[in-house]
């Protein structure tokens, strides 16, 4: 039986209890709909004794999840309605956090697009799957705003350099640049993933580990590794200042010119302020940070120049 509801699509086959997203036109963008059909499918797959493993996938190829609607954030912003931007974070951060504890296998088959608030429905899972058309970013700086979901505690835990470098730039990665970061659990093919997926419906809990075992393929994480730290390197300097210096030094300033100085001062604290901290408060920073970005100029004008206007051509605030 299927449950059709807008955006996102329920059901349970055998013993996986599966999450679709299916809103391709816009590669599956959350709005406040959809973030609150995926935590009742969510809690409906939780609660049911007949689901083992609980699968959450996309019905396109072209992505997975490609983050919140951001464009109408912009346009809560502009009307001055910050109770239903909170709403939308509210929401979106307790998400991201039920997705973390979530007691049943939890399967986050990423192939395809998979950015902002996609990350946040997939990387706080037990098992994420990349496939060879993967691609990962946090690209919030580039809009004026902040790397939210819950990006501040898994980005914090991955090597400072690769971290902040991910943070600050919103570089993509591949699927094997994510398992070598530490964002990704298995590398599978995508002509896999429909074996995968009939398996999966008929393993118990238990039995997801080898499951998965048996579909993914070997890669070189120290090759992979190796080559993050070079696209990263100067990353883990001690201060802002010499982090810029450092990017500069290897992109040329018309490529920072593309980032707002105030979202890049505010992530780089966020960061720091994250380390060591449980995803629950590291949220709770976050919500904080969103808000504050949300009424900032830079977001207003990032989103035109990259999701409105698409001119790319951003005319920033000075940052002191």
């Amino acid at each position: 039986m299927t449950d059709a509801v807008a955006d996102v699509e329920v059901e349970r086959i055998g013993r996986a209890g599966l999450i679709t997203l299916n809103r391709p036109a816009v590669l599956n963008a959350l709005t406040l709909p959809m973030i609150r059909q995926i935590r009742a499918a969510l809690d409906r797959h939780v609660a049911d004794p007949a689901v083992e493993v609980v699968v959450i996938r996309s019905s396109s190829p072209r992505a997975f999840c490609a983050g919140g609607d951001m464009r109408r954030i912009r346009e809560l912003s502009l009307a001055g309605a910050f109770d239903e931007i909170a709403a939308f974070f509210t929401d979106e951060y307790a998400l991201n956090l039920a997705i973390a504890e979530c007691t049943k296998p939890y399967v986050a088959l990423i192939d395809g697009v998979a950015m902002g608030g996609g990350l946040g429905l997939s990387v706080h899972g037990r098992h994420r799957i990349v496939t060879e058309h993967a691609m990962l970013a946090m690209p919030e700086t580039a809009i004026g705003f902040i790397p939210d979901v819950g990006a501040s505690y898994f980005l914090s835990r991955l090597e400072p350099a690769i971290g902040r470098w991910l943070a600050l730039t919103g570089a993509r990665i591949g699927g094997i640049g994510a398992m070598a970061a530490g964002l990704a659990t298995q590398f599978i093919p995508r002509d896999r993933l429909p074996a995968l997926q009939a398996d999966l419906a008929d393993a118990s809990a238990g039995s997801i580990d080898a499951v998965l075992a048996r579909y993914a393929e070997p890669i070189d994480r120290d090759a992979a590794l190796q080559a993050l730290r070079r696209r990263a390197a100067g990353f883990d300097a001690p201060s802002l200042a010499d982090v810029l210096a450092a990017w500069r030094g290897s992109a040329g300033a018309e490529a920072l010119a593309a980032f707002s100085p105030a979202a890049l001062a505010q992530t780089f604290e966020l960061l720091n302020a994250a380390a060591g901290r449980s995803l629950k408060d590291c949220l709770a920073l976050e919500f904080e940070g969103s808000m504050h970005a949300a009424r900032h100029p830079d977001f207003i004008e990032g989103a035109r120049a990259v999701l409105v206007d698409k001119d790319r051509r951003p005319r920033w605030q000075p940052h002191p």
